[in-house]
């Protein structure tokens, strides 16, 4: 059924069609004060809603205490506790360091969002019950924007714990979303709010201005999307430039008018043709209504029979006085409900019609995500209406209407997700395009989309009609329906909120902009895989200033500035810390943080930090965690409390300088065992050893091969060439990569490892999200981060490697920076996290804006390639071009590790290549005949056996 439209009080044509007159939303006055009436429940009415400075009339004061009393019943509704009055203590925090999301509106609207908010990121998500509860202040250094200062507000926690808090000083927010319009209430001072601020906006009264046009809006969709519309007629009056020109789209008619009067001829000749045309097919009824900014929210529609020429000619040329410029009368298709069930099941009453409400949100990379789908079902020859229907997930509200099975539920389901996530794609499209004038300030973008449904069919295909875009009222739709599972009841837990992935941009968005303009130190610019340093940088606008050995490294190009120094002289690391933090002042450099990500800087970096008085974890924790033995020996000492206690985790080791030390360790050691680099990188010179004469082998081999960084440089020679022997630990290995801040664990990314060739332990294989059960990955987790506390690692990105063994997880080592290889690049893809900007945050000192519970969008399984293994099919049909060339289209993921073809007897993989699915079944079958077809699988390199730990 369509989607009817509430009558203007004004709505005067005396016309004999079928009027249909019905109220969205809450009704206010016409002297603009709020509705009437009260709500039901009680709670105290004695708050201070009062904002110091800012004094409120009458009528600003009755929609603050209205909306204060819809917040109090919309949490008494959903079973949560009344919001605590704490305005009489003002919170103190850091302005312009936190993270602030900021929220101006209708508290039913936003219900969802604010408490997904409260759990994502704990007091952080504020509600403005007034305009005057913000400030906006002129930003220095930022001419015609505004920094945006919230004084007093309710605060979200999880729980669904609620505060109403003043804050002295005022928070600066970092993300602002706002009900924008011209109806009743806040609207207008919204928007103007929103306009021209420093901090990301979801939301404009520019965007909305476009958005709530419904003929543009159709015409984006069909045009840009390919989605399917209601056939419609268009006459438009100076239309805006944007409907101008362009291709027609099947079934949308527009005709451009130079004025109201004398068009009788015209539209009596295009409705005529508009009504027999076959793009109506058998629809019987057509709607006659305006559209337009101005008509958004308070407009009527007309209903006419298909057959009823003359009125419906009547009705146009009525509505066409009434239109200003930029703004049209539509004449569009009822879409017919769909026949369910199909013949042969007799329907056991009247047939009832299904409107379908998708929200979907803007995600990492701007790619649009479908979050919830909720259904309103009512008789098929009634209107059918937000707010006027029961809100029901589409499986039921389907099998209501007789539709049970399961796959062609499945089928409507994906329907709706391709034809919303068109949507959202076609008008992130349409805004790419727009200046930041045009979109009412500089970071604001669109980033959820209500999109309303009518289900209909089509060819005998069951057939999602697009009627209309409608944020607001999708998202209260989707709190109505998440409200039925949050009150005490029996029964399954709900699904996922609508806007876990809205706060999760909230969020990555916030992150930004804190991090505009800040100024870091990176010490060790790394190798071609990471290149992506420089490319994120600039996408943050990060003001990056780089120390590196080699003069004529590419990023040395790519940088504020550049200091050319020797890094490679470990023993001298605590004078070269003096010398740089010299060299820093003397270039009057203004550091808001230092970091590295290349392993044999961290412990420079450490010391460098400490002179520069920049936040950093202690040298001490660094060097323990980068000579292995070092960890695991003082690991093994931490016994507790609290319990369970590091040392459970570590693997007895022994460290060998000398060949007497190989002698004893082989006795002390339990063989077989490990032999590995103190402080190597890249598994290089890894070896499962046998006995004792392996070991002194294996140790001489290392002794004559690997003497220095020039034999083997980034795997950790400078820092010189001495070995380990631990114990050999049966089991799966594992990544885990942490996130922490002031030692609390902020995020955590679990991967598997596929068996490596023995007796080397090059990575093989990998896959994300894990396959371990919830408790296993939970234990993993725990172990990871009460290794990282141990060796006192607080603040920073982690990676910690691990084995599952049958007693539970036991260390590998730690690497005290962030993840390398591909696990970056696949945290982002499919967690929509950064951990380089995680990283680039904690080395400012600022608490990394992260989701607390981020759900993984997909399954990545990937293989490495070896120049000893696949030389040539990387030089034929895997070469660098082709596998370029297959990420450049999405079937496979690349993530090249090293720049040139060299073989060698201590090497590291040169590239790694995965495939995506939503299964980690259906992405490893991608990859085993992907890697088929290249030439990578071969009865020396066997891809299926190194995916088989993923089943």
């Amino acid at each position: 059924m369509l989607s009817l439209d509430p009558l203007s009080p004004e709505w005067d044509c005396p016309l004999g069609s079928k009027d249909l007159e019905e109220e969205e939303g809450p009704r206010g006055g016409g002297s603009g004060l709020p509705p009437t009436g009260c709500f039901p429940g009680s709670w105290h009415q004695d708050v201070g809603l009062d904002c110091k400075g800012s004094p409120e009339g009458a009528e600003a004061r009755a929609w603050t205490v209205y909306y204060y009393s819809l917040l109090q019943s919309c949490l008494q509704q959903a079973g949560l506790p009344e919001t605590q009055d704490r305005s009489q203590v003002p919170r103190t925090g850091c302005p312009g360091a936190e993270v602030t999301l900021c929220i101006l509106g209708s508290p039913s609207t936003f219900l969802s969002v604010l408490l997904e908010g409260g759990v994502q990121s704990p007091g952080n998500m504020l509600l403005c019950l007034s305009p005057a509860w913000l400030m906006k202040v002129p930003a220095p250094g930022q001419p015609g924007e505004a920094a945006l200062l919230v004084s007093k507000a309710v605060s979200f926690h999880p729980g669904g714990l609620t505060f109403l808090d003043d804050f002295v000083p005022p928070r600066r927010a970092t993300y602002f979303l706002a009900g924008v319009g011209q109806g009743p209430g806040r609207g207008r001072e919204a928007a103007e709010l929103a306009r021209d601020l420093t901090c990301p906006t979801g939301a404009s009264a520019e965007l909305a201005r476009l958005l709530e046009d419904r003929l543009l809006t159709r015409q984006l969709l069909a045009q840009q999307g390919n989605v399917a519309v209601p056939a419609t007629l268009a006459f438009t009056y100076k239309p805006p430039g944007l409907l101008r020109g362009g291709d027609a789209s099947p079934g949308l008619r527009l005709v451009e008018l130079s004025g109201k009067e004398g068009q009788e001829t015209l539209v009596k000749e295009e409705v005529g043709a508009f009504l027999h045309s076959e793009a109506l097919g058998d629809v019987l009824q057509v709607a006659v209504k305006l559209s337009g900014w101005r008509w958004r929210g308070q407009q009527a529609l007309r209903l006419h029979q298909r057959a009823e020429l003359g009125p419906v000619v009547d009705t146009v040329l009525a509505l066409l006085e009434k239109l200003e410029e930029e703004e049209s009368v539509l004449v569009e298709a009822v879409c017919p409900p769909a026949r369910l069930p199909f013949p042969g099941n007799p329907s056991p009453g009247p047939e009832l019609a299904v409107r379908i409400c998708a929200v979907v949100c803007r995600t990492q990379g701007d790619r649009p995500l479908l979050s919830k789908v909720v259904c309103g079902v009512g008789r098929g020859d009634r209107p059918l209406r937000h707010q006027n229907s029961l809100p029901w997930t589409l499986e039921v509200a389907l099998a209501q209407c007789g539709l049970g099975e399961a796959a062609q539920v499945a089928v409507v389901r994906q329907r709706v997700k391709a034809a919303a996530e068109a949507a959202l794609a076609a008008v992130l499209a349409l805004e790419a395009g727009l200046s930041a004038e045009q979109r009412g300030g500089r970071w604001a973008r669109t980033d959820f989309l209500g999109v309303d449904f009518a289900l209909t069919v089509a060819g005998r295909a069951l057939t999602p009609v697009a009627l209309e875009l409608n944020g607001g009222l999708c998202l209260e739709a989707c709190s109505a329906l998440e409200g039925l599972w949050a009150a005490p009841r029996p029964g399954p837990a709900a699904d996922d909120a609508a806007a876990a992935p809205l706060v999760e941009t909230m969020l990555r968005r916030s992150a930004r902009c804190l991090m505009e303009g800040k100024q870091l130190l990176v010490v060790g610019a790394g190798g071609v895989s990471k290149k992506f340093v420089w490319e994120a940088a600039r996408d943050y606008g990060l003001k990056l200033h780089l120390v590196e050995s080699d003069p004529n490294h590419f990023a040395s190009q790519l940088v504020q500035t550049f200091i050319h120094f020797d890094l490679t002289e470990h023993q001298r690391d605590e004078e070269n810390a003096r010398l740089l933090a010299a060299l820093v002042r003397a270039r009057g450099l203004q550091l808001d943080g230092c970091f590295s990500y290349w392993d044999d800087c961290l412990v420079l970096t450490a010391l460098l930090c400490q002179e520069l008085g920049l936040p950093c974890n202690p040298p001490a924790a660094m060097r323990l965690a980068k000579q292995k033995s070092c960890t695991q020996l003082h690991l093994l000492h931490c016994r507790g409390p609290p319990w369970p206690a590091p040392s459970l985790h570590a693997v007895p080791c022994c460290p060998l300088g000398s060949e007497a030390d190989v002698e004893r360790a082989a006795h002390q050691v339990p063989l077989p065992g490990v032999m590995k680099l103190e402080f190597g990188a890249g598994a290089v010179g890894v070896r499962l050893v046998e006995d004792a004469p392996q070991c002194h082998e294996h140790f001489s081999r290392i002794a004559r091969d690997l003497q220095g960084e020039a034999d083997h440089p980034g795997i950790g020679l400078g820092w010189g060439n001495a070995m380990l022997l631990m114990e050999f630990v049966e089991g799966t290995e594992h990544d885990v990569d942490l996130v922490l801040f002031g030692g609390r664990l902020l995020a955590a990314f679990v991967s598997d490892n596929g068996p490596t060739r023995l007796p080397g332990f090059t990575e093989t294989a990998a896959c994300m999200p894990t396959g371990l059960a919830p408790e296993q990955e939970a234990q993993m987790v725990q172990a990871a981060f009460r290794c990282c506390l141990g060796c006192g690692l607080l603040d920073g990105v982690f990676n910690v490697e691990l084995k599952l063994t049958g007693a539970g997880p036991r260390l590998i080592e730690i690497n005290p920076r962030m993840g390398g290889f591909y696990l970056r690049d696949w945290i982002l893809e499919l967690y929509g996290v950064d951990l380089l900007l995680a990283a680039a945050m904690v080395a400012c000192g600022l608490r990394p804006a992260l989701p607390t519970h981020p759900h993984a969008r997909g399954h990545l399984v990937g293989v490495m390639c070896l120049v000893s293994q696949h030389l040539q099919a990387l030089s034929s049909t895997a070469s660098r071009e082709t596998l370029q060339a297959l990420h450049d289209r999405g079937l496979l993921r690349l993530n090249l590790l090293e720049e040139a073809l060299v073989p060698g007897e201590y090497e590291e993989p040169y590239c790694s290549v995965a495939c995506a699915g939503p299964s980690p079944a259906e992405a490893r079958l991608r990859l085993l005949g992907l890697c088929q077809g290249l030439g990578i699988d071969g009865p020396d390199y066997p891809v299926a056996h190194f995916l088989s730990h993923f089943k």
